[in-house]
């Protein structure tokens, strides 16, 4: 059996545009905060984020494999509809890194995150009992330096656990995801 150069094109270019409507109408990316609308417990951050923070969690590379676990104490501080949370990561290899994020909340609900290694202002909505925001991130130097498209996931639980699932991609495709969870600290 033969099959020509054009058969093969445009198998091709079909099983592109299935992987493509794949990302776009299915699976994590595909989420809106609409589909949460409705859903409790009510997702403010003002109030959830708030305080002192632990969390704890794990980062999956490329193929699924846990390749870091992490415990980050976070502080949260609100003056109305801004913002501050610093974050302090320490994670298995020793290593350790720090965060501090400026959040806005809009009455719509819409937020505005920023800190240092984000590139330009990440974008994000709460939701029932969601929040997701959308940011590009610039990893340490000693990470490979790389700027990577990150999701974040935050699903609030009924005990007042958050929920977080995030992945990070370039050029489009999943390079590692990370699970863990944030509550206040004991």
């Amino acid at each position: 059996m033969s099959f020509s150069l054009a058969s093969l094109l445009i198998g091709a270019a079909l099983a592109l545009a299935a992987v493509w409507l794949a990302r776009r109408y299915a699976g994590f990316r595909a989420q809106r905060p609409a589909d949460y609308a409705g859903t409790a417990p009510a997702f403010d951050i003002r109030e959830r984020l708030n305080g002192p923070i632990l969390s704890e969690g794990l980062i999956y590379g490329p193929l699924g494999k846990v390749t870091s676990r992490f415990v980050a104490d976070m502080e949260a501080r609100w003056d109305g509809d801004c913002g501050t949370m610093t974050e302090a990561f320490r994670y298995d290899t020793g290593t350790t890194q720090d965060r501090c994020w400026t959040l806005r909340v809009a009455d719509d609900g819409t937020i505005a995150a920023e800190a240092p290694d984000i590139i330009g202002t990440g974008r994000g909505r709460q939701e029932g009992a969601t929040v997701r925001l959308d940011y590009r991130i610039r990893l340490p130097e000693q990470a490979g330096g790389h700027v990577l498209d990150v999701t974040d996931w935050m699903y609030l639980m009924e005990n007042g656990a958050i929920m977080n699932r995030s992945q990070f991609r370039k050029f489009g495709i999943k390079v590692a995801e990370l699970v863990a969870t944030m509550r206040p600290r004991p």
